[in-house]
């Protein structure tokens, strides 16, 4: 017993002195996404004042296959050494793994350091809808069952899953029009092919305020400072509080001391007010807060979306 015991000290020491001498080398971001979004701007700003504050360097991976499943995977395989992470984010983490099998477990395979930015979905509709609030829209819809539609970017994505809380909540019949991605969708919106649909603010901003669509309500709680105008959905009679997030993640079993000064350094740098300008500006939220905090967020988001996801009966196409 002594033996092990002598053994398990040393090891837990050179954990312990890895942890503080980190980091040596390069930090390494995979990033699920294609260059230019949301998710690909954090790590970017979080390199660039890491490099700024200290002799760190942090270089950003874009790996879009697989839908971010194919970077998810490889940072939950990863050494938990510190020097791979992800930008995670809801589709990856809560709801993806609800719909198909992953080659990653989203829990043990992964450790949340931090949430960076949260952006709510908003519902906006064509300007040839006959509705200038909810309670409009969801009258004409139930005159009109099955004859309204809406886009999303596509199955199981944050508007698919807005839109068909709206309608369990509502009792409406609106029929799903799925697209690959955020852009074909919110154009088949725009040219009226579609009637309605769940975007995130920062996306449906410039249309919103062009007049190529109509604002009906925000899926948060709380109004968004750029649309103050615009009352959120539970403000109108249904809570429905859908958006996008990213989130900055480590592989499973990363030492807590470098969990620790990773989300120390992120807190740093995305409260400095001129970085978060410009993602308010966007009509997005920035947590932050601890791993727990995003933790319990990963946790909460799973479970809220799984109910929407069975009672709906939402499958992946084969």
């Amino acid at each position: 017993m002594r033996t092990l015991a002598f053994f398990l000290l040393v090891a837990l020491t050179a954990v312990q002195a890895r942890a503080q001498d980190y980091p040596t080398r390069p930090i390494k971001i995979l990033v699920p996404a294609a260059p230019g979004g949301i998710g690909d701007i954090l790590p970017r700003i979080f390199g660039q004042k890491l490099a700024e504050s200290g002799n760190h360097t942090v270089v950003v991976e874009n790996r879009t296959a697989g839908a971010g499943v194919v970077a998810t995977e490889a940072t939950a395989k990863a050494p938990p050494d510190g020097y791979t992470l992800l930008i995670g984010n809801q589709g990856l983490l809560s709801i993806r793994p609800q719909l198909t099998k992953v080659p990653y477990d989203p829990v043990k395979g992964l450790a949340p350091i931090v949430l960076l930015v949260s952006v709510p979905n908003i519902l906006v509709v064509h300007p040839s809808v006959p509705a200038q609030s909810l309670q409009e829209l969801l009258a004409y819809a139930k005159a009109n069952p099955g004859k309204l539609t809406y886009s999303s970017q596509g199955i199981g994505a944050s508007g698919h899953i807005a839109a068909e809380l709206l309608k369990l909540s509502a009792g409406v019949d609106i029929t799903h029009v799925p697209f690959r991605g955020a852009a074909p969708a919110a154009q088949a919106l725009a040219a009226g092919h579609v009637h309605m649909m769940f975007d995130v603010v920062s996306l449906a901003l410039g249309p919103i305020q062009s007049g190529t669509v109509r604002a009906i309500g925000v899926a948060s709680k709380e109004r968004v400072s750029v649309l103050l105008d615009v009352p959120t959905l539970g403000e109108q009679g249904f809570a429905v509080e859908v958006g996008a997030w990213f989130g900055l993640l480590a592989p499973g079993g990363t030492p807590a001391p470098i969990i620790t000064w990773l989300n120390r350094e992120a807190n740093r740098v995305f409260t400095v007010p001129d970085t978060r300008k410009q993602f308010v500006a966007q009509g997005a939220q920035m947590p932050l807060g601890t791993p727990d905090d995003f933790a319990r967020h990963i946790a909460d988001n799973t479970a809220r979306f799984g109910e929407v996801i069975q009672k709906a009966g939402i499958k992946v196409e084969q």
